[in-house]
């Protein structure tokens, strides 16, 4: 009967072993598989796939499925977020209590007028990615060409204008200028950008002649205010003179016709009366004599009347009354 040949547990544990590693490699396998097969999208993005670094399609949010492995890659796009570009200075930290960077970005800001005047024209533009695709693809660094262009496009518009309308009217008109501008140049280069606005938040002389601008000002400011002074004056004494020149004139034209009318009725009863005289002379004489006597005679103080037969009227005045002489 042949002996039993001895069990070699060397080799029972070393191929347990190996099966277990083997186990473990496909678990982590799968493990990567599943988590690298699914990515999630937040709300305000899209996700560009790319296949072998070739645009493949374009993802909603939510959850969704790639090729694992590096087949595939993702690229998250904010298409619903209002993005920002600051031109001559940086933000830090927003908030109430906004905290800015301290460094020097007047290469940015410092711009020359049409009336060869500098300005420190500081401002935003804020704009959205209307097309993931174009803003990835079409242009080589966006963001960065979007900066170049805006630069451009704002130096060309102040360069067009006087410092005066840069500093104080004109900002609103530069602001809407440059935000057409701009939309269309990003639409001729196929950029995907939609440009919101253009927000000039700062636009200030160059501190070296910052207080020459002032008293220019000053003496601008000063100017306004006495003509609107003069104005003031203007407006209480004209509006015054014209009423009292109207008035002037109505009160002649009533003398006027007042004496018009007058006249009119004076002439109409001396031709009552010349008509009256000439139908009986001697009458109407006597009645215009008496009449006139009458008048007359209502003045005077003391009345005489003596016959024109009577001779030494001197006995009959009493020399000694109040008033004789």
């Amino acid at each position: 009967m042949d002996q039993a040949s001895p069990i070699n547990f060397k080799n029972f544990r070393s191929g347990n072993i190996f099966k277990k590693i083997i186990g473990i490699i496909i678990a982590i396998m799968a493990l990567i598989l599943i988590f690298s097969s699914w990515f999630t999208i937040s709300p305000e993005e899209v996700g560009v796939v790319l296949r072998f670094g070739k645009y493949q399609r374009t993802v909603e949010s939510g959850l969704n499925f790639k090729i694992p492995f590096g087949v595939e890659d993702v690229l998250k796009v904010p298409v619903e977020r209002q993005l920002k570009m600051e031109f001559g200075f940086r933000t830090l930290n927003p908030g109430i209590n906004t905290e800015y960077d301290t460094g020097d970005y007047t290469y940015e800001s410092l711009m020359l007028t049409g009336d060869l005047n500098a300005a420190n024209v500081e401002w935003i533009v804020q704009y959205r990615i209307k097309d993931p695709y174009q803003f990835l693809f079409k242009v080589r660094n966006a963001t960065s060409s979007l900066r170049d262009v805006t630069e451009s496009l704002m130096q060309e518009v102040i360069g067009d204008r006087t410092v005066n309308e840069v500093l104080t009217v004109g900002r609103q008109e530069i602001a809407t200028l440059v935000t057409v501008k701009l939309q269309e140049i990003t639409n001729q280069y196929e950029m995907g950008i939609q440009v919101d606005q253009v927000v000039l938040q700062d636009v200030n002389p160059p501190d070296k002649v910052k207080p020459s601008f002032n008293r220019v000002n000053e003496a601008q400011q000063e100017k306004e205010k006495l003509i609107n002074q003069a104005w003031s004056e203007y407006n209480k004494i004209i509006p015054k003179a014209k009423g009292d020149a109207e008035r002037t004139i109505e009160e002649a034209k009533g003398y006027a016709l007042e004496r018009i009318n007058k006249a009119k009725g004076d002439a109409n009863r001396f031709n009552a009366l010349f008509k009256e005289y000439m139908k009986a002379k001697e009458v109407t004489m006597q009645r215009m004599y008496l009449e006139t006597m009458g008048a007359v005679l209502q003045k005077v103080g003391k009345k005489m009347i003596v016959d024109d037969k009577t001779g030494g009227i001197l006995p009959y005045l009493n020399l000694n009354q109040d008033g004789g002489k």
